[in-house]
């Protein structure tokens, strides 16, 4: 009978005390988060603008934004929305796996829905790459947190502890996690249709869509842009550092 050696059984014991003691909840494991390979959303993560009309037609036509119960003219007001953000899941495993999947999460609907851009982006009150336990929207709690939980659930992310108290905390008050879809205000609608009024869009924002791009930040010498520029807001930090068009 061959003999397994000392370092060989501790290294074998040392790894089933590790699977054993990792604590699971609702599924997922509860660990800190990690940043095991670079992170580069345009290249790790793209996805064709044409998932927008994918979500649109997932919510029956409706340009809405469930996070603050918000509707739209035009999805031109709008971003895509990843529930769980693309930074957020690298750093929850996503990092280690493959190219593919990586693209395949990008473009999911499970994970997909609209926002503003003032909801979407780095700002005061913006999620902004921003999990669970750091940010919850307005409206549609339950439904966003069943979400990030079948959405981990799906690519095999953890939560790190901060998440697990904030999901939980949500959850166990739900009694329903659908999607709540509000009557429209006539306010929000109006909303939305001022956007094109603010200063930076007014000064910068040459199309008229609601939105400023690196070319249109070049020409108008305002590039590189930083967040603390009133024009950041309009644009798309698509790898968050806070430096767009550098």
């Amino acid at each position: 009978m061959k003999r397994i050696s000392k370092a060989v059984l501790t290294s074998i014991l040392l790894v089933s005390f590790d699977a054993y003691s990792s604590e699971i909840w609702r599924g997922l494991i509860v660990k800190p988060e990690n940043r095991c390979s670079p992170y580069d959303k345009s290249q790790q993560y793209n996805y064709s603008q044409r998932v927008e009309d994918h979500i649109v037609s997932s919510m029956r036509g409706l340009i809405y934004g469930p996070y603050t119960g918000s509707y739209f003219e035009s999805d031109r007001y709008t971003d895509i929305e990843h529930i769980v953000s693309t930074s957020e899941a690298h750093d929850s495993g996503m990092c280690s796996q493959s190219s593919e999947r990586r693209i395949q999460f990008a473009s999911d609907l499970l994970n997909l829905t609209l926002a503003s851009p003032t909801v979407n982006r780095c700002g005061d009150n913006g999620k902004c790459g921003k999990d669970a336990g750091e940010w919850l929207p307005q409206k549609n709690r339950c439904w966003f947190a069943n979400r990030v939980v079948e959405v981990k659930l799906k690519y095999a992310l953890s939560v790190d502890r901060r998440e697990v108290e904030t999901l939980d905390s949500v959850l166990r008050n739900c009694t329903s996690t659908e999607m709540i879809v509000h009557e429209p205000a006539e306010e929000s609608i109006k909303t939305t249709r001022n956007v094109s009024k603010s200063a930076p869009l007014l000064m910068y924002d040459e199309d008229n869509n609601g939105r400023i791009t690196c070319k249109e930040a070049i020409r108008n010498g305002i590039a590189p842009v930083r967040r603390s520029h009133p024009a950041y807001s309009y644009m798309n930090d698509r790898d968050g550092d806070g430096v767009v068009c550098e």
